[in-house]
């Protein structure tokens, strides 16, 4: 499993706590939406539909410095506009999600800490 990384996060805002917090849900947010949508195109069988979500949610990866976890997903995204390896999808969004809830304990326990400092 995965890890976030907020080095790219705090270089980006250039070490803007406030704007940080706020990537963090927004990151947060976004993956649950993500992870739901993928299983919900994959039951349908919407191929282009789980690339393209695919696609969206390893940008958001990248920016937490989940490279691995975004490569699978890259993975992931060409699969499906080829067509092939389908029997390895449900893998694929169960580890997005797994690192995903992983990387999102940790972010909240972060917000906790350095929420607790601004107040």
């Amino acid at each position: 499993m995965e890890k976030a990384d907020l080095s790219y996060l705090r270089t980006m805002s250039d070490g803007n706590e406030e704007l940080i917090l706020e990537m963090i849900d927004i990151f947060i947010d976004q993956v649950k939406e993500m992870w739901v949508e993928m299983q919900d195109s994959l039951e349908k069988n919407e191929i282009d539909t789980l690339g393209k979500l695919a696609h969206k949610a390893k940008s958001s990866l990248a920016i937490l410095g989940m490279h691995s976890t975004a490569q699978i997903l890259k993975d992931l995204e060409l699969y499906c506009n080829e067509n092939i390896k389908h029997e390895l999808y449900q893998d694929i969004i169960n580890n997005f999600k797994s690192d995903c809830l992983l990387a999102i304990d940790e972010l909240l326990a972060y917000k906790k800490d350095h929420s607790a400092e601004n107040n």
